[in-house]
């Protein structure tokens, strides 16, 4: 298969998996950037996609305008713009590989330790300050990384036990805001440029029905079976990014 074509199916379904993390899937997002990373380097495909994650952000929003948790965008919306500006001024001093290690052991954490608490069927833990704060400004920081803002976002929403739509919404609603804030600093850093955008204007389309299949599963899915589904997500795309890490590293 030509090289150039390799790129293009590679980029499409990446793309497919952007649009479908907006439309309700959001774990599934997180294989984008390491699925892009097999044809261009994880730096162009972390700027690659912003835009595209833009794009499918705009349907995402109304799609879920009317279900969302305010309470948790109150706090989630500030620290996580804390953590994309931490990443923006040690963007020249942090290892891309330390940093999906990082993630990848917060969400393997999360997922033992929703194995273990579901054993003991502790209640819904609420929404606060503290516990907010902390993980949505280690989303915030490893969404501007490599768009690896999923799992430390799961480990303080997950224990909420949100109905599934609302989960989902204010999930869309949240790294909407965090996307369109990353834009400028990428911008500024060249990750994104007018080359990358010819591009993102090519698999636009795809983003959307991403986004459109993505919500249909969500509304189709029971809601056990919605969240037990992204728990093995979260943890399947946790050991890939441990794999990654650990070879690079010691590659």
């Amino acid at each position: 298969m030509p090289q150039d074509l390799v790129f293009w199916v590679v980029a499409a379904a990446a793309t497919l998996f952007v649009g479908a993390s907006k439309g309700g899937l959001p774990m599934i997002g997180l294989l984008s950037v390491p699925l892009m990373s097999l044809v261009i380097s994880p730096v162009a495909a972390a700027g690659l996609l912003l835009p595209l994650y833009v794009v499918s952000d705009i349907y995402g929003l109304w799609l879920f305008r009317k279900q969302w948790d305010r309470r948790n965008l109150w706090i989630l919306v500030p620290a996580t713009t804390i953590g994309i500006g931490i990443g923006w001024a040690t963007a020249s001093h942090t290892d891309e590989n330390f940093v999906k290690l990082f993630v990848g052991l917060i969400g393997l954490a999360y997922c033992l330790d929703a194995l273990l608490k579901s054993r003991r069927n502790l209640p819904p833990r609420p929404a606060n300050v503290p516990r907010g704060y902390f993980w949505g400004t280690i989303a915030g920081f490893t969404s501007f990384v490599s768009h690896a803002g999923g799992p430390p976002y799961q480990m303080y929403v997950l224990p909420q036990r949100l109905d599934k739509m609302t989960y989902a919404g204010t999930t869309t609603i949240l790294f909407a805001i965090v996307n369109l804030v990353k834009v400028p600093p990428y911008w500024m850093l060249g990750q994104i440029n007018v080359g990358s955008l010819k591009v993102c204007a090519v698999l636009a389309p795809a983003s959307l029905f991403g986004a459109w299949l993505g919500y249909k599963l969500t509304t189709i899915l029971p809601e056990k079976l919605f969240f037990r589904t992204i728990e093995v997500a979260l943890f399947m795309v946790s050991l890939k990014l441990i794999y990654d890490a650990v070879a690079a590293l010691t590659g």
